[in-house]
């Protein structure tokens, strides 16, 4: 890679995000602009991917809102983001959780990983 590219790609990537990974429960406080405000709203869910690509590095939560499966993908590196929070974390064997969209209920149940 070219070292001026890489010099000012390391730069601009955050260093206060928590590390997590797929299937870990996590709330991710995000700041929305209306108008002339800005608000701080949480989006808690399971992290079902993450698409690691340097400065681009994306991650993709799924929440349940009223029985509808609700995915948002955010930007690793956004100054939208506030804080990110691991509220739990999940035992999976896959890295991409594209099954979890066709399972519901308990079914749809990522289970806890146990720190012993």
């Amino acid at each position: 890679m070219n070292p001026l590219l890489e010099h000012h790609s390391s730069k601009q990537c955050r260093q206060d995000v928590t590390e997590f990974e797929p299937g870990d429960r996590v709330k991710i406080w995000t700041i929305i602009r209306e108008g002339d405000r800005e608000r701080i709203q949480p989006f808690e869910g399971d992290v079902i991917r993450i698409r690691r690509r340097g400065i681009g590095t994306s991650f993709t939560v799924r929440k349940i809102s009223y029985g509808v499966g609700v995915e948002r993908v955010f930007a690793y590196n956004s100054p939208l983001i506030s804080k990110i929070e691991v509220l739990r974390k999940g035992r999976v064997r896959r890295a991409k959780l594209y099954y979890l969209r066709q399972l519901s209920g308990k079914n749809a149940r990522i289970r806890e990983k146990r720190l012993t």
